[in-house]
């Protein structure tokens, strides 16, 4: 197909997905600081609710994370059924067992606990449980009419920023493709920034949920669909990345830069809740579906080099987020910012542990990663198309030698 008509036929798409996805969103409320999680869960009694189902993970079920929050909704007259079945990318099946559980126990609410994974399945089963379906009845855009279960989130990662979005994304059975759930229904009515839960995370795992949130700061601020909203939200988050993250990785117990990234990684899922991503996404996505790369070391080896693919279509907005974040003046002129912040970016990935190559791609496979690839990405409103050649390139880049 002739550029011409690849840009006309990517943009006519854009604008018909704009009126569904361009609307005003719910935001959830939410609690920030140490033991906000406890705090929370006063909310939740006072809301009324008395039966609630905890979704989390098995590894964080046996350390004790969620003890203090059942104590605590117990102490309060609430009674709460777990669900531990969550697994990393979960599958519908992962929540139509939830559902079940969910079922069994006549529970009449949803709180998430834990990192994306466990956040995008409480949407699914809250939105299924209030709808009467099951995990492939409510894959899609807005497929439900009735409302979600009231469902709540305390994130245990600073990445996803999945409590303030209307997205979840949930796994075929069989083939492992990921669907969308989009539907403003499935934003928490109230979520806890806890830094105090999220100190124990390892710095490889807070390395690579940092730079998710950071790639979802920046695809918001220079996609196609920014607002004032998530302009402001965009660059608030790069700033406190860039002077958070390291720390965080180095030295756990800081509070302070687990609030920091917390509020960061929730401020980047607000922005991309409009504004949606771009094509640091659309690799990520299909690496982790291909073979299993963790959703933020994936955004992580991609962002720098979709933004050197980017440098010249948005360098004016790459050259905003490199003066907010203080790489820079404006008088340096956009060019020259917008590589300061690409230059960031490699130096922050590398002092925190980030590799620039992963042995997981194949050759062999590059060409059908390429076709979804492409595909995914001209689905985001993004700054421009990209190529077949450029795309090759890339997956070639990152290809350990």
């Amino acid at each position: 197909m002739p550029a011409f008509y690849k840009e006309w036929f990517w943009k006519t798409k854009l604008s018909l997905m704009s009126k569904v996805l361009l609307k005003p969103q719910p935001k959830p409320v939410v609690f920030v600081g140490a033991n906000s999680a406890l705090d929370l869960c006063s909310t939740m009694a006072q809301f009324g609710l008395d039966n609630i189902l905890i979704v989390t993970d098995k590894p964080l079920r046996e350390l004790g994370v969620i003890d203090p929050i059942i104590n605590s909704l117990n102490s309060k007259g609430v009674a709460t059924h777990v669900y531990d079945g969550v697994l990393p990318d979960p599958t519908q099946k992962v929540v139509d067992d939830g559902l079940a559980v969910l079922r069994q126990n006549t529970c009449s609410g949803v709180l998430a606990v834990g990192g994306g994974s466990s956040i995008d399945a409480s949407k699914a089963i809250a939105l299924a449980g209030g709808n009467g379906g099951l995990a492939a009845d409510v894959v899609g855009v807005q497929k439900c009419k009735l409302p979600a279960l009231p469902f709540f989130a305390i994130p245990t990662t600073a990445g996803t920023g999945s409590e303030g979005t209307f997205i979840a994304v949930i796994s075929d059975n069989e083939t492992h493709q990921k669907g969308a759930i989009i539907d403003a229904k499935i934003i928490p009515r109230a979520a806890a920034l806890d830094p105090i839960i999220m100190k124990g995370l390892p710095p490889h795992i807070t390395a690579a949920t940092g730079m998710d949130a950071l790639t979802h700061a920046i695809e918001s601020y220079i996609g196609l669909w920014e607002t004032e909203d998530t302009n402001f939200y965009g660059l608030t988050a790069c700033k406190l990345i860039f002077e958070n993250l390291r720390e965080a990785c180095s030295n756990g117990e800081n509070l302070a830069a687990r609030e920091a990234m917390a509020l960061a990684s929730y401020y980047g899922g607000l922005a991309i809740t409009n504004a949606l991503v771009g094509y640091v996404h659309a690799v990520s996505h299909n690496l982790g579906a291909k073979y299993g790369v963790p959703h933020g070391l994936g955004n992580a080896l991609a962002l720098p080099h979709v933004l050197e693919l980017l440098k010249d279509a948005s360098a004016e907005k790459m050259a905003d987020i490199a003066v907010h974040c203080g790489f820079g003046d404006r008088s340096e002129g956009a060019s020259t910012l917008a590589q300061k912040l690409i230059d960031q970016v490699w130096a922050l990935n590398t002092d925190i542990g980030i590799p620039k190559t992963t042995d997981v791609i194949q050759s062999d496979d590059i060409d059908g990663l390429v076709y979804i690839m492409m595909a995914e990405g001209s689905s985001y409103p993004t700054p421009r198309f990209f190529e077949r050649d450029e795309m090759i390139k890339l997956l070639n880049d990152l290809q350990a030698e």
